[in-house]
């Protein structure tokens, strides 16, 4: 038997078993499946286009043609944006009537896309704290608009206002697609309940991650290889990981916190105008103006150049 006789005979009876094997666990019509998954991705970048008119739009406008763009850009987001909200709440809906259900959810996305969008000129503002905290905090920067076009930290930072907002408003689903993007696209990993204040900046990026249930205060700086993350979680009586509770640390105003550095536990509150030093591990609250850090190693350094001769530090 060729591969063709083989897949004429056989490949009906496997992907009947597949679908199978799919309905046990997947309800194929209401969920939004890689294709609005995909979708999510160019949402965010026509909305990176609307917040920075002009800068992300291909091909380059003029002042005068940047309303007329953006305008249109946004209304069709927006309207993707609903088409995806009202078929995940549809997904999440107890109610059985699915006349009700459909009305009632058509009218929850749309007010939660007006919601989201009236909120986007803070959103921009915020996000230009970001930057010049960016701009401020690497002196290897030249200029903001290097860091808009090349720093993962702002690509990450605008990705996370807009989910962040999404997942304030119980929407379930889309706010985590748009932080794994993030993560895919710039190596930092911050989950969409975390809230994050003004002008905060992370340098170089990669590495770091940032869970649900964190609140970091403004003016805050963290390096590569940072985790803001969880102690172990409590198990209810199934074994299962308990939901809804306070799991990773409190970060007050104007922290730096420096590469590798790991800090764990929902109790654990940061004060402010501290300074974190590398690779510590923290499970304990500090008072603000602290200072933490790791004893300093003592390497030994060789010369194989100059025998016999070792040097201890």
């Amino acid at each position: 038997m060729n591969l063709n006789e083989w897949l004429n005979e056989k490949v009906p009876a496997i992907t009947s078993s597949l679908n199978d094997i799919n309905k046990q666990y997947i309800d194929i019509e209401n969920s939004i499946g890689f294709v609005g998954r995909d979708e999510i991705y160019k949402i965010l970048d026509k909305f990176h286009e609307v917040l920075f008119p002009g800068i992300y739009t291909t091909p380059p406008i003029d002042e005068i043609r940047i309303n007329i763009v953006s305008s249109n850009k946004l209304r069709e987001a927006a309207l993707d944006l609903r088409d995806i909200i009202e078929k995940v709440l549809i997904y999440n809906m107890e109610d059985s009537n699915p006349a009700n259900c459909e009305t009632y959810c058509r009218e929850q996305a749309d007010q939660i896309v007006m919601n989201l969008i009236a909120r986007f000129p803070t959103v921009r503002k915020v996000l230009q704290t970001d930057i010049q905290a960016a701009y401020n905090g690497d002196p290897a920067a030249l200029s903001t608009e290097e860091i808009l076009l090349s720093y993962p930290s702002v690509v990450a930072m605008f990705i996370h206002r807009i989910a962040h907002e999404l997942y304030e408003m119980g929407v379930q689903i889309v706010p985590r697609i748009m932080s794994e993007h993030a993560h895919r696209l710039t190596g930092i990993d911050i989950h969409p309940g975390a809230s994050i204040g003004e002008s905060f900046f992370i340098d170089h990026g990669t590495g770091v991650v940032i869970g649900e249930t964190c609140t970091i205060g403004r003016n805050v700086k963290v390096y590569q290889g940072v985790t803001l993350g969880a102690l172990s979680f409590p198990l209810d009586a199934n074994g299962n990981p308990i939901k809804g509770i306070k799991r990773h640390p409190n970060i007050e105003d104007n922290v730096v916190i420096y590469a590798g550095a790991t800090i764990l536990g929902g109790d654990t509150t940061i004060g402010h105008d501290s300074v974190l030093g590398s690779n510590i591990w923290l499970t304990h609250s500090v008072p603000p103006y602290s200072r933490v850090y790791n004893s300093q190693p003592s390497p030994n350094i060789s010369n194989s150049q100059m025998k016999n001769i070792e040097y201890h530090i």
